[in-house]
């Protein structure tokens, strides 16, 4: 198929203030050392709970944010260095669908002038061919004409991010990153949602990262999933063998939780070392865990970051 992102030790630090009232700062490693790949048509799923650095791992992928370490190879091209004329003409293939499409929509455009200004600004179409163009695309994420000359705040939630992801898709790209896409919508419109970045996949040779903190709505749309916690890569592999056979203890809370049970937080007080990152959380934590950082073991089909 081809590979189409390469993230080799990819590394992002932030300097945060120990409280509000306080004048010194510690270093937080939001992205720590991640690496994986990404084949052309595949989808991956990114899961974690808030504050686990799958967000900054994504924005940093499309260098919304500069990492401070690390390669990104994109369609055979690395990122890191790359000037800012050669970074705009890959804009085009590299998309991003954001968690409100409300904010990331806007206001003052009409939902066809949304999707026709990258069309022709790309020329992906000339004038006389942009609206039959448009009016295609936008019907493929369920958006009638009814809608086309309507603002963002006539539409609900659902619609809005049917026309977000009809803009990503309008430039074809060959990376689309969804962050958190369907995390601020009701329960009945993310099925919806769901089943439209379903029958994408299925129609195209688009290459898609999923970010989410839910890994229910993950593992029907992905090829593969990187688990995260701190910044770290926990879990990786395909995705029924890191759902329905589970190593690491924080990747079984994650699926027991959406099974009806509840987040560990039994230890959250326990002091945070050097070792592994999960163990202050982790009930099955023993004494060398505090002092040893597991590097993720396995094969292709499933790796993990624990000594146990």
């Amino acid at each position: 198929m081809g590979e189409v992102l390469s993230v080799s030790g990819l590394k992002k630090t932030y300097e945060v203030k120990k409280s509000a009232f306080s004048y010194k700062k510690e270093v937080v490693n939001a992205v720590n050392g991640v690496s994986f790949t990404l084949e052309r048509g595949q989808t991956l799923g990114i899961v974690g709970e808030s504050g686990s650095g799958k967000s900054t791992l994504a924005r940093c992928i499309l260098l919304l944010e500069k990492p401070d370490y690390g390669n990104i190879v994109f369609s055979g091209v690395n990122l890191a260095g790359i000037t800012h004329k050669q970074l705009k003409k890959l804009r085009k293939d590299m998309q991003i669908i954001f968690q409100d499409p409300y904010s990331s929509l806007n206001p003052r455009v009409k939902v066809y002038d949304a999707i026709a200004e990258p069309v022709l600004f790309h020329k992906i179409a000339e004038n006389n061919q942009a609206k039959d163009l448009v009016t295609e695309i936008l019907k493929s994420v369920g958006i009638s004409e009814d809608f086309f000359h309507k603002y963002p705040h006539e539409m609900s939630g659902g619609q809005r991010q049917r026309v977000a992801i009809g803009r990503a898709l309008a430039v074809n790209p060959a990376l689309i990153v969804a962050d958190e896409p369907v995390s601020s919508l009701d329960v009945s419109i993310q099925a919806q949602i769901i089943n439209l970045f379903m029958d994408i996949k299925e129609s195209t040779k688009i290459s898609m990262l999923f970010v989410s903190h839910d890994l229910n709505v993950v593992r029907f749309i992905s090829d593969e999933i990187i688990v995260m916690y701190k910044g770290r890569v926990v879990e990786a592999g395909k995705t029924d063998e890191v759902f329905y056979q589970p190593v690491h203890p924080y990747t079984q809370m994650l699926i027991d939780s959406i099974r009806g049970g509840f987040l560990n937080r039994a230890g959250d007080d326990a002091q945070a070392t050097g070792g592994c990152a999960y163990y202050p959380r982790c009930d099955k934590r023993q004494s060398v865990c505090s002092g040893e950082m597991p590097e993720l073991r396995g094969d292709a089909e499933h790796m993990v970051a624990c000594l146990f």
